[in-house]
């Protein structure tokens, strides 16, 4: 099996996601969305991917968050989608993908229905 995450090593649940993947021995690419954010399209494919809204996606306490008012509920979709692009640490994390599906690791346990 191969598995794409999502990752960042500085966040616990991150580094747990790992160690479930590597504990069942899938092989995986490490995506830093950090330094690597996913496109918007790409955005768009994981959301659907995951049956979520962007609002959905959104690390609610990052400080970016308060700063943008994203929780301002009159922003769209495309407008969401437009700053988790251009300000990653708003992107919930981490974010598995297999080609069983898509999960987010909170808790890392999470992704083991798609391994």
């Amino acid at each position: 099996m191969n598995a794409k995450i999502y990752h960042n090593s500085r966040c616990s649940k991150s580094r747990a996601t790992v160690a479930i993947l590597e504990q069942n021995e899938v092989d995986f690419d490490v995506v830093n969305y950090l330094v690597e954010p996913p496109s918007e399209s790409e955005l768009r494919v994981i959301l659907s991917d995951l049956g979520m809204s962007a609002r959905e996606l959104l690390r609610k306490s990052e400080s970016k968050y308060k700063e943008l008012e994203l929780s301002n509920k009159s922003l769209s979709e495309d407008e969401l989608i437009k700053a988790m692009h251009e300000f990653p640490i708003l992107i919930e994390r981490p974010i598995v993908r297999t080609e069983k599906g898509v999960a987010i690791g909170r808790p890392p346990e999470n992704i083991q229905s798609i391994l």
